[in-house]
C-alpha cells in the first residue's frame, strides 16, 4: 500500500552565520550543498557561528515522487530591531524527485537560501530569526 511521505526536521536549521554589512547591503546566500556567499558590500565572518542548510529526513515507499513548493518570502525580525528577508532557495535533490530509499532508511533533503541585507541602520547587528514554509507533495 502506499505509504505517505514522513518529513522530520532534524534539529540542523537554515542559519547563516555571522557577517557584516556597510551602507550598501546585499545578500548572504546558503547553496543547497551547503556553501556561502554574499553579495554587495557584505563581508562574511568566521567568528564561530555556524551556517548551514535546513535539512530534512524523508521516509517513503521507494518510487514515490516528492515534489516541493516553497513558500512566500518572509520577514526575520531582528534584536534589537529592523527585519531582513528570507527568500527559501532550491533543494539539493531538485524542485521534483523521486525516493529511492526503503523504508525505514531515509532519504536527507538539504534546503538553502538567501537572505536580503539592507543598511545598518535597518538592519543593525544582532540576531534575525523566524519561520518558513515548504510544502511537501506526494505525487
Amino acid at each position: 500500500p502506499p505509504r505517505p511521505v514522513t518529513v522530520t526536521v532534524t534539529g540542523q536549521n537554515l542559519s547563516f552565520g555571522a557577517f557584516y554589512h556597510g551602507p550598501v547591503g546585499g545578500t548572504v546566500t546558503i547553496n543547497s550543498g551547503g556553501s556561502r556567499s554574499a553579495t554587495g558590500d557584505v563581508i562574511l565572518l568566521n567568528l564561530g557561528y555556524s551556517y548551514s542548510t535546513a535539512l530534512y529526513q524523508l521516509v517513503a515507499n521507494p518510487g514515490t515522487v516528492i515534489s516541493l513548493l516553497n513558500g512566500p518570502d518572509v520577514s526575520l525580525p531582528g534584536s534589537p530591531g529592523g527585519s531582513m528577508t528570507l527568500h527559501i532557495g532550491d533543494s539539493d535533490l531538485g524542485p521534483t524527485f523521486v525516493i529511492t530509499s526503503v523504508p525505514p532508511a531515509f532519504t536527507l533533503l538539504n534546503i538553502g537560501g538567501t537572505i536580503t541585507v539592507s543598511n545598518p541602520g535597518s538592519n543593525p547587528p544582532g540576531s534575525y530569526s523566524g519561520t518558513f514554509d515548504i510544502t511537501f507533495v506526494q505525487e
